[in-house]
């Protein structure tokens, strides 16, 4: 993996969202939605439960100048919604790669949240990659239809560590082509 420092993060706007950097105040937002266990289990490193200790140290991980991953709050205030409707992120990878992860709280589920702020994010391009990746546990198809539906073509299964059920889950891996 390319280790490169990421300075200065960009924010995003959407139809209905914003896509802003993670801020002190966001970390009991991510502690009440992300202690919620289907989020916890569709993830790889969000734990069960979620202290709210583990959520102040995700956002200032998140804020830090020598992160390798940027981390945006999908936030919907701009609509009259919640400040924090979910979690984006885009970690770098070799070849000019880059990896995308999110969640939305299930009380935002099925509205469209999701694949707007992907599409943001794919729009925006901000770590000037040739090609987004994205996995998927298999036993979330919302998800895969979630980066079907923003261009991502399915390259075929893998297993990766969920650390909320403490073992390897199958996955669908997704590739997006920026170039």
């Amino acid at each position: 993996m390319k280790m490169q420092r990421i300075d200065r993060q960009p924010e995003f706007a959407a139809r209905r969202l914003q896509l802003r950097p993670l801020k002190a105040s966001d970390a009991a937002f991510v502690a009440r939605h992300g202690n919620d266990e289907r989020i916890a289990q569709m993830t790889t490193a969000v734990p069960f439960p979620l202290s709210a200790e583990a959520a102040e140290d995700f956002v200032s991980r998140a804020q830090a100048g020598d992160r390798l991953e940027d981390v945006w709050a999908i936030d919907g205030s701009v609509s009259g919604m919640d400040a924090l409707l979910g979690v984006i992120s885009l970690k770098h990878m070799d070849r000019d790669q880059s990896e995308i992860n999110y969640w939305v709280a299930p009380a935002f589920w099925n509205r469209g949240y999701a694949r707007e702020a992907i599409g943001a994010l794919v729009r925006a391009n901000p770590h000037a990659s040739s090609s987004l990746v994205a996995c998927v546990f298999q036993d979330n198809p919302a998800s895969a239809r979630v980066l079907t539906a923003n261009g991502f073509m399915h390259l075929g299964d893998a297993e990766a560590f969920s650390l909320s059920r403490g073992c390897h889950v199958p996955t669908w891996t997704y590739l997006k082509s920026l170039g």
